[in-house]
């Protein structure tokens, strides 16, 4: 059973995702909070496997609200973030505070069930549509920022460093496979070798990576 948490201002859009939440057998909607400074006080007491929060929210905002959820929490909680196109600006700092993953607010309840199970298995949703775009949007904001030197990847294989940079352009280990003419073993094998080399903790945190050591760039299409 997944014990969830959803928080967002308009009661609205928070209703409709509880609702279409408590129809699923392996799913239990256990709080909603109408903003961040509540979605903090009810995870504390409800401790749930999976916070759904709005990033922007009133008194606290999303992004705090997560970053004290997941400290308080040892990990034990997953934080899925509530999105849209226009808060780009706000995606890199999410992923800093430790958010799996980004939904965004018209997703279909397909989509909506399959990221609630994907971020509460431990995984990062990090879809083309979704973090590449948006995590672009914060390349070309900080544009004027210089990138991380290139001795970031030292230590990493020429594939490990390849892998890293399809991952942050948003392609899942089947899809990497097939880009590199290798099996889905291979590619496990060197995201693990991957993440155990630089510390990181999921696919989210290696986008970030990506994006600091100025291996990925914004599209152009994303620059305009």
């Amino acid at each position: 059973m997944i014990r969830t948490l959803v928080a967002d201002d308009q009661a609205v859009v928070r209703t409709g995702f509880v609702n279409l939440l408590n129809t699923q057998d392996d799913i239990q909607v256990v709080a909603e909070a109408e903003d961040g400074a509540q979605a903090v006080s009810l995870a504390a007491e409800h401790r749930p496997d999976l916070v759904l929060l709005d990033i922007r929210m009133p008194h606290k905002n999303g992004i705090d609200a997560a970053r004290e959820i997941l400290a308080a929490s040892g990990g034990a909680t997953k934080a899925l973030m509530l999105t849209t196109f226009g808060l780009d600006e706000y995606v890199y700092d999410a992923l800093t505070a430790g958010a799996s993953g980004f939904l965004l607010k018209d997703a279909t309840f397909p989509e909506l069930l399959h990221a609630v199970r994907v971020v509460a298995a431990g995984d990062a949703l990090l879809s083309p549509e979704v973090t590449k775009r948006l995590v672009a949007e914060f390349t070309r904001q900080r544009a004027a920022t210089p990138p991380a030197p290139t001795g970031g990847v030292e230590g990493l294989t020429a594939r490990e460093a390849e892998v890293l940079v399809l991952i942050a352009q948003g392609l899942s280990n089947a899809e990497i496979a097939d880009r590199l003419t290798i099996s889905d073993h291979t590619v496990k094998t060197h995201i693990n070798r991957l993440f155990t080399k630089r510390g990181l903790r999921d696919r989210a945190q290696a986008v970030i990576l990506a994006y600091e050591l100025g291996l990925v760039r914004a599209p152009a299409s994303a620059r305009r």
